[in-house]
């Protein structure tokens, strides 16, 4: 573990030995933690070291020619109807400026434990730091500590969550969200476009109270990763999905055509991930795609995941012009479609699957 810049502390836990500790002695994981052969229905295909041995590229989308160029639109529709993902350039945000929101997401985790505990999160919540909420006797835990907290809408901020140290990250965090809010805001309007929508088809859905949050993740060196996850295999919750990988070290993976395929690191580029509501909404023509986090043996490595999504009590479903005779409705009009997406997934079960419309031969919900 030579040459890591994030030093790892000993953490209180209620098992006998913390994620920290149990990394830095190269413990063998606890059963709580082992991917388990009966978890295949949520995408478990394999064991978790494994990846795909077909080299499958990441779409990259050059954002600064979707107002301008119809090729780039096109290639744009191209990689949400297929892979569901793509790797976003000309967004606008330097690599240094990239790079500060990496280093203080990282001096973040190098806090003492005291520190950090200052925002932990309570039993039944999900912001705030700390490790899985659990929901289900069956859930597996991911080996990986996050940090997360709601920032739209601003009222419902809860700041004695968000840390005054590092001095910076209030600052940092509050720039990088508006910065990204917009980038979304942006790729939503060009999406519609995609499909010959008006270009607010989708965002008129969200609402007043949309919700945008962040996860700081970090990952700790697992002496299994052919056992262990640091994050099991999930479709996101949310409408979209941003994420500033790491600068060096892989760990995300994205499901295409039934194969493990590596996200890789570029310093400039943020990942794009599509996630449930935008595939219910699109009736099914974009697609939320299954994706993981693979742990290592030998590296750390963070990640910051941006979510935006319509408010709990707002009701979403497919655009009307994308239900037709030969499109019929894939999914019902539903609400707090989040709460839905993490109990199914922490039970074993496919989220989407719980929305899907029985009467295909109906254009009412």
């Amino acid at each position: 573990m030579a040459g890591n810049d994030v030093l790892i502390s000993e953490e209180k836990s209620s098992m006998t030995k913390s994620i920290y500790e149990m990394s830095m002695d190269g413990d063998e994981p606890p059963p709580q933690y082992v991917v388990k052969e009966d978890n295949n229905s949520i995408g478990l295909k394999d064991s978790p070291s494994s990846s795909s041995s077909v080299m499958i590229p990441i779409p990259i989308i050059d954002m600064s020619l979707l107002s301008s160029s119809e090729p780039e639109i096109e290639k744009l529709r191209s990689a949400l109807t297929s892979a569901g993902c793509f790797q976003a350039i000309g967004h606008g945000m330097s690599t240094p400026y990239l790079q500060k929101v990496r280093q203080v997401s990282k001096q973040f985790f190098q806090l003492p434990v005291e520190e950090k505990e200052k925002y932990a999160r309570a039993a039944n919540d999900s912001e705030g730091y700390g490790n899985d909420r659990i929901v289900s006797e069956k859930q597996v835990l991911d080996w990986s500590y996050r940090l997360i907290l709601r920032v739209f809408p601003k009222e419902k901020r809860r700041l004695s969550l968000w840390p005054q140290n590092p001095t910076d990250f209030r600052e940092i965090l509050e720039d990088f969200s508006i910065k990204v809010k917009s980038m979304m805001e942006y790729l939503l309007r060009s999406m519609a476009r995609s499909l010959n929508l008006e270009e607010d088809s989708f965002l008129d859905q969200f609402g007043e109270q949309s919700l945008f949050a962040v996860r700081f993740s970090f990952y700790p060196c697992c002496s299994r990763p052919d056992l262990v996850l640091g994050l099991k295999p999930h479709t996101d919750r949310s409408v979209m999905t941003v994420v500033l990988q790491d600068k060096e070290v892989e760990g995300l993976q994205v499901l295409i055509d039934d194969k493990w395929v590596n996200v890789p690191t570029k310093p400039n580029a943020i990942v794009v991930n599509l996630g449930d509501q935008m595939q219910i909404m699109s009736n099914g023509i974009f697609k939320s795609p299954l994706h993981r986090v693979v742990t290592n043996k030998e590296k750390l490595r963070m990640s910051v995941a941006m979510s935006y999504e319509p408010g709990a009590k707002n009701e979403i479903g497919p655009v009307e012009r994308l239900i037709t005779d030969t499109r019929p409705r894939l999914y019902k009009n539903v609400r707090n479609y989040g709460e839905i997406n993490y109990r199914c997934y922490q039970e074993g079960k496919i989220p989407l699957e719980m929305v899907k419309y029985a009467d295909n031969n109906s254009h009412q919900s």
